[in-house]
């Protein structure tokens, strides 16, 4: 418990930082929303707008420590101001709007990645030396060194314009209406089954290499060749005693992955013109609409710390040893 409350206190800190460099880093930039909202229209809006305009996106003219004082209380009402981007909708909902498409589509694809690439990394490194550990480590090596934005290039054009498989953009056929219909989610699939694939195919290799490497140092402990000594299932051996705690690492890389998934895929959703959080930070970016920026990375940043957090409890529960240093 004392260990559990020194973490918590940690990253109540940690985030506290983070939400401060938040409020920080936007007002360092020249101009303000109000004035960047106007240009856009090209003197199309009227100068004594700007007034009312600057009071709908939280321009003042306080102290610093009273505009801080006003933003940790917008934090915790929920407002996160209005986006230039999709003025006039507030930033959390248009946050809210994007991140279910990335959540879903990253998070699926990063467990399938994962998944499969651990398990082969176990496979290969419990039958080392044999024809399958000579060739899927370097096949892999090559196919991770494929820049991602390339590989998503060749699949659309194979897959989507070449055998048109597959959508070539979006996130569901337009002439549907978002209402949750078996057509509207067969529709999401059909959109999301090629950058998926892209996903899977990129970051596998990195979970199999690195699990492969892990798992061949554990092999040599002498807990395991004791448990082979006693003669216990091979199965056993390999799952119980070298995978589990080989794993450790990767577990630390997924957790970290998985909080990184709120940032979406940048490249990702570009190039398949698919929504998500990646690609309204993109946006963001190119409108420079700080309060929506400041939105995603508020979200990225807890997101990360909550996974760092439960990464600690899962280290607590699958390695003994742990529980005894930090008993």
């Amino acid at each position: 418990m004392r260990h559990l409350l020194r973490r918590i206190g940690f990253y109540l800190i940690a985030l506290w930082g983070s939400i401060t460099l938040n409020f920080f880093i936007p007002r360092l930039a020249p101009g303000d929303p109000a004035q960047i909202f106007i240009a856009r229209f090209q003197g199309r809006i009227r100068p004594e707008a700007l007034h009312a305009l600057q009071l709908q996106f939280g321009v003042t003219n306080d102290p610093l420590w009273v505009q801080y004082l006003q933003y940790l209380n917008s934090l915790l009402h929920g407002n996160l101001g209005l986006s230039i981007t999709y003025y006039p909708t507030p930033v959390a909902e248009a946050i809210g709007q994007e991140l279910p498409w990335t959540l879903v589509l990253v998070t699926i694809s990063l467990i399938i990645s994962f998944g499969l690439g651990t398990l082969l990394g176990i496979i290969i490194a419990w039958r080392r030396n044999s024809f399958l550990d000579s060739l899927l480590p370097p096949l892999m090596t090559f196919i991770s060194a494929i820049p991602y934005f390339c590989m998503a290039l060749i699949m659309l054009y194979i897959f989507g314009f070449t055998l048109n498989l597959f959508p070539l953009n979006g996130g569901y056929d337009r002439f549907l209406s978002p209402d949750g219909s078996p057509e509207f989610i067969a529709s999401v699939i059909q959109h999301a089954v090629l950058p998926a694939i892209t996903f899977v195919v990129a970051s596998i290799a990195g979970w199999m290499l690195g699990m492969r490497n892990s798992m061949i140092t554990t092999l040599a402990e002498d807990y395991v060749l004791m448990a082979q000594a006693k003669g216990l299932v091979n199965r056993r051996v390999m799952m119980n005693y070298a995978a589990r705690n080989a794993i450790l690492p990767s577990i630390t890389g997924f957790a970290i992955a998985l909080g990184g998934v709120v940032a979406g895929q940048l490249f990702l959703e570009i190039i398949f013109s698919y929504p998500g959080i990646g690609y309204a930070l993109f946006q963001a970016v190119q409108n420079s609409d700080y309060a929506l920026m400041q939105g995603i990375f508020l979200v990225i940043t807890v997101a990360v710390l909550l996974a760092n957090f439960l990464v600690d409890l899962t280290y607590v529960v699958l390695d003994p040893r742990v529980r005894q240093e930090r008993g």
